[in-house]
C-alpha cells in the first residue's frame, strides 16, 4: 500500500468534511467489502431523484431489495450518492405502497377496492363518454417529469392521435419551460450544447439561482472538488439568500428578488466597456435580436440598450450587498477564464420574466465566446429525473411533439401522424392548455376528465388552494396512478397502484442530454401494474367504447407484448426510430442493447449505434463531435448551429430589460417570499418523509427569517410564525438565519401538512411565454403567534 502524504491525507479529510456538508455518500472501495453471497445480486440503473442521472445500482436478495450503491465507472456521479439517493430504495417495500385499484363515483364517498378490469373500463367509460358530449377536449393528461420516457410518449400518443386532444400537460411546465424557452430563442434549439464534463476543466463557475449543494449535491461535489483541486478556479454565486452552496464562492452577489435581470445586463455593459467580448466569435455565430417580433438589432443598438445598466446603476437597483466593484469583478471573471460554465434551476426559471432571465445568461455566454469549447457551457440545471428525456423530447407538453416537433407546424404534425399510421389531420393544429389553464379548466368544468400520473398537483401548483377547488367537484373525473395515496389522490376517483423504480423497464433522459436504462429487478407489491401495461389496456378499451380503429391503432404495434421487457423495448423502439430520425435529439443509435451495455447511458444526438457506443455526443454543434454538425455543415466554420428554431443558424442575442415580478412587496404585505428545496427531502415528500433517516433530519418545513427582521418582530428561533399572503396563510416555526436578504423569507415548499403547505401562498401569475408560474417571488406579511411547536410531520 502507498503511503499517504500529509498533503494528500489534508485533501481528502476536506473532501469528506465537505461531503458530509452537503449529504454525500462517497463510493464503496468494493475490495474491502464482504463477499456477496450468491442468492445477493446488483442491479444497474438510474437514479429516481432529481436531474443529475446518477447511475446507481440495487442490491436484491431473495427478491427482496437491500441497499443502493453508486456506479463508479458512471461519468454522472462516479460512485457518489446523495442522502436521498442512497435511501430512496426503502419506498419500494413500504406498507403504505397502494397495492389494488381503488374506486369512489362521488369524492365525498369512501374508496372501494375493485378488480383491474372494472377499473379499467370505468376511466375508459368515464373518458369516451366526457369525449363524445363535449370532444377530444373535454378531456386531459397530467404527467410528470418522473414518468419514464416509454409511459410519457404512449399516454401522449394515446390523447394526440387517439382521443385527439392537445391536452397533454406535465410538471415540467411547473420547473424547466422557462429553460426550453430560453434555450429555444438563443441557441435555436432545447437543451444544453455541453454537460457535466465541462465541470472539471472549468475555470469559472457562475451559479445563480441555484442552490446547487441542495437540490443537486452530487454535481455540486464535482465543482467542490475542482474548487479545492485548483484555488484559482472562481465560483460565483448569485442569489438573494445565503446558502450551502455560498460556501465555497469566491463572491456571494445578494440581491433583492426579481432585480437580477438588471445585474446580468449590468456584468453585459461591463464586458464590452471593457471591450472583453469575443468579435470573432460573434461575427461568425452570432446576431441580435429585440421584441416579441425578434426584430434584428446590431451590436451598437445592443451597447445603447445596456448603456443605462451601469454597475452603480445595478448596485441600486440590485440592493442587498452588491457593490458596483462587486459587478465589475465578476464580469471580468466570467469573461476572462480559459472556460466558464454558468448553472441555474428554480430561481431563474419560476419567474414572470423566466425566459428572459435564461437569456441573459444565454446573452453573457455568446457575447464572451464562453461556449463550445472545454470548460464552458450555458448549463440549466433539472429537477427530475425525466423533465428532458420524457417530456421535453418524447412529447410531454401541450405545445410540442415528440422529437422537439412544435404541434403549431403542421408538417411536424404530419411526420407525427405517418409515423403512428394514422389518418392526416388527425393531431389537432392548436396546442392544448398549459398547466395553469388546464387547472382553470378543471375549476371551471369545462375539462370532465383528467389522468394525473406520478405527481401530485394538489400540492405542487402555486395558489393551490383555487385549483384544488376544482379538482373537489363531481363536475370532472379524476384518475390517479401513483404509488402512494398523496393529496391529490384525496381528489381522486379512480386510484391505480403503479409498478416503482426498479420494478419496470425503461428509460430516463438527464439533465445533459443523456438517455438511460433501467431494468426490471423486482416484482412490484400486490396487483401494482406498470404505466405502460394500463395506458395500453385502457386505450383498447377506449376503442371500443368509442367505436373508433384509429385508437385501436395507436396501441396496435405494443398489442400482446409481455410488460416487463418486450412492451417498453417496443415503445422505445418506435419513438426512437421512427420520430427521432433527422432530429436534434437523434436517438436511433440507443437501443435497448446498447443502452444496457453502457455504464451511464448515451448523449444525443446519437443517430448511429456505432456512435452510441462510444457514449453519443459530448458536445453539440461542434464538427468532429457532433454527427449531426458534420452532416449539417453549410460552410467550413467549426460550429454549426442547426438548430431547427433558428433559420438563420445563428445564436440569437436578445435585448431584455429588467422587469418587475407579478407581485412585491407593499406596506400590507412588506415581504418577499421565496421556496426552495431542502436536501434531506424531494418535491412533495410522498417518498422522501418515508424514509426514516430523512425524516428525522427534517420532519416538517419552517421559515427562515433573517435575524434583522426577527429582531424587529420579536420572532426568536422556534417561534410560530404565520406566513400571510393575499391567497393563503401557513404556519410554521421560525428559524433565525442570515440566508435570506432582509426583508425577505424563505419557506422549503415540501411539507403536506395543510397548515405548512406553502403553495397555498405563492402566486399562480406566470410568464407569457413559457407559461412558467412565478414560485419564487410573491408578498407577505409575517407575525409571530403563541402556539405549540409542530413536533411531527404529516403525511398522506
Amino acid at each position: 500500500m502507498m503511503a499517504q502524504t500529509r498533503r494528500d491525507f489534508i485533501k481528502k479529510t476536506a473532501a469528506l468534511s465537505a461531503a458530509s456538508l452537503v449529504g454525500m455518500q462517497l463510493p464503496v472501495d468494493v475490495n474491502t467489502m464482504a463477499r456477496a453471497a450468491e442468492d445477493e445480486a446488483w442491479h444497474r440503473g438510474t437514479c429516481r431523484l432529481c436531474g443529475v442521472g446518477c447511475r446507481v445500482e440495487l442490491g436484491v436478495k431473495n427478491g427482496v431489495p437491500f441497499a443502493l450503491r453508486g456506479v463508479a465507472d458512471a461519468r454522472t456521479n462516479y460512485g457518489y450518492l446523495c442522502m436521498k439517493g442512497m435511501h430512496f430504495w426503502k419506498c419500494m417495500g413500504h406498507k403504505d405502497r397502494l397495492t389494488k385499484p381503488l374506486y369512489r363515483e362521488r369524492k365525498a364517498d369512501p374508496f372501494k377496492e375493485i378488480s383491474w378490469d372494472k377499473a379499467l373500463d370505468i376511466a375508459a367509460e368515464r373518458f369516451s363518454s366526457a369525449v363524445k358530449a363535449h370532444g377530444g377536449n373535454a378531456v386531459a393528461y397530467y404527467g410528470s417529469g418522473q414518468c419514464l420516457t416509454e409511459e410519457t410518449y404512449l399516454f401522449q400518443k394515446i390523447m394526440r392521435g387517439g382521443l385527439k386532444t392537445n391536452n397533454v400537460e406535465g410538471n415540467p411546465r411547473l420547473c424547466m419551460a422557462s429553460a426550453v424557452g430560453g434555450y429555444m430563442t438563443s441557441f435555436g434549439a432545447d437543451e444544453p450544447i455541453g454537460g457535466y464534463a465541462d465541470l472539471e476543466k472549468a475555470h469559472c463557475f457562475f451559479i445563480i439561482g441555484s442552490n446547487t449543494a441542495e437540490a443537486h449535491p452530487v454535481l455540486f461535489r464535482r465543482i467542490m472538488r475542482r474548487k479545492l483541486d485548483n484555488p484559482e478556479v472562481k465560483v460565483i454565486n448569485a442569489d438573494p439568500r445565503v446558502s450551502q452552496t455560498s460556501r465555497i464562492a469566491d463572491k456571494h452577489l445578494q440581491f433583492k428578488p426579481g432585480t437580477d435581470l438588471s445585474l446580468l445586463n449590468a456584468m453585459a455593459k461591463v464586458i464590452i466597456d471593457e471591450k472583453l467580448h469575443d468579435q470573432q466569435f460573434l461575427g461568425n455565430y452570432a446576431v441580435f435580436k429585440q421584441g416579441k417580433e425578434a426584430k434584428a438589432a446590431s451590436f451598437d443598438e445592443f451597447a445603447q440598450f445596456v448603456a443605462p445598466y451601469t454597475p452603480e446603476a445595478a448596485a441600486k437597483t440590485c440592493g442587498g450587498t452588491i457593490t458596483a466593484d462587486d459587478i465589475r469583478q465578476v464580469a471580468r471573471w466570467f469573461a476572462t477564464s480559459k472556460g466558464t460554465v454558468s448553472l441555474w434551476c428554480m430561481g431563474i426559471n419560476q419567474r414572470k420574466q423566466g425566459v428572459w432571465a435564461n437569456n441573459l445568461i444565454h446573452n453573457l455566454h455568446i457575447l464572451t465566446g464562453q461556449l463550445m469549447k472545454e470548460g464552458a457551457d450555458s448549463l440549466s440545471l433539472t429537477g427530475q429525473p425525466n423533465a428532458c428525456g420524457g417530456v421535453r423530447e418524447a412529447g410531454g407538453l401541450c405545445h410540442i411533439l415528440p422529437g422537439h416537433r412544435p404541434v403549431e407546424k403542421e408538417k411536424m404534425r404530419n411526420q407525427v401522424e405517418e409515423a403512428w399510421g394514422i389518418p392526416l389531420g388527425r393531431i389537432p393544429a392548436e396546442p392544448g392548455l398549459h398547466t395553469m389553464d388546464l387547472f382553470t379548466a378543471v375549476n371551471k368544468g369545462t375539462v370532465k376528465a383528467v389522468w394525473i400520473n406520478c405527481t401530485s398537483p394538489a400540492q405542487s401548483l402555486p395558489n393551490c388552494d383555487l385549483y384544488n377547488k376544482g379538482l373537489a367537484s363531481d363536475d370532472c373525473f379524476i384518475v390517479c396512478t401513483d404509488i402512494f395515496k398523496t393529496r391529490t389522490t384525496e381528489y381522486a376517483n379512480l386510484i391505480l397502484p403503479t409498478a416503482f423504480h426498479f420494478e419496470k423497464t425503461g428509460v430516463y433522459g438527464c439533465t445533459e442530454r443523456r438517455s438511460q436504462l433501467t431494468r426490471k429487478a423486482i416484482k412490484a407489491p400486490g396487483e401494482a401494474k406498470p404505466e405502460v401495461w394500463i395506458a395500453r389496456e385502457w386505450a383498447k378499451r377506449l376503442a371500443t367504447k368509442l367505436n373508433d380503429p384509429v385508437i385501436a391503432q395507436c396501441v396496435k404495434p405494443f398489442d400482446g407484448l409481455e410488460e416487463d421487457f418486450a412492451l417498453p423495448q417496443a415503445i422505445w423502439d418506435e419513438y426512437t426510430q421512427k420520430l427521432t430520425k433527422g432530429r436534434d435529439n437523434d436517438l436511433r443509435g440507443a437501443s435497448y442493447a446498447v443502452l444496457g451495455r453502457m455504464a451511464d447511458g448515451v448523449q444525443w444526438p446519437a443517430p448511429t449505434e456505432e456512435f452510441a457506443l462510444k457514449g453519443g455526443t459530448v458536445k453539440k454543434f461542434v464538427k468532429g463531435l457532433d454527427p449531426m454538425a458534420d452532416s449539417e455543415s453549410k460552410n467550413d466554420l467549426p460550429y454549426q448551429f442547426y438548430g431547427p428554431a433558428h433559420e438563420d443558424r445563428k445564436l440569437w442575442i436578445w435585448l431584455r430589460p429588467q422587469a418587475e415580478p407579478s407581485e412585491v412587496p407593499d406596506a400590507d404585505y412588506p415581504f418577499y417570499l421565496s421556496t426552495g428545496r431542502i436536501i434531506d427531502h424531494w418535491h412533495t415528500m410522498s417518498m422522501t418523509g418515508r424514509i426514516p433517516e430523512l425524516l428525522r433530519a427534517n420532519p416538517y418545513a419552517y421559515v427562515e427569517i433573517n435575524p434583522k427582521d426577527a429582531a424587529k418582530l420579536g420572532i426568536k428561533p422556534g417561534d410560530m410564525v404565520e406566513v400571510r399572503s393575499r391567497r393563503g396563510v401557513n404556519l410554521l416555526p421560525a428559524k433565525v438565519y442570515e440566508g435570506p436578504i432582509e426583508g425577505m423569507v424563505f419557506v422549503y415548499w415540501h411539507d403536506q401538512e395543510q397548515t405548512r403547505m406553502i403553495n397555498k401562498v405563492t402566486k399562480d401569475d406566470y410568464d407569457p411565454a413559457s407559461k412558467e408560474p412565478e414560485f419564487k417571488i410573491c408578498a407577505v406579511q409575517i407575525q409571530r403567534v403563541s402556539g405549540p411547536r409542530p413536533l411531527t410531520p404529516f403525511l398522506v
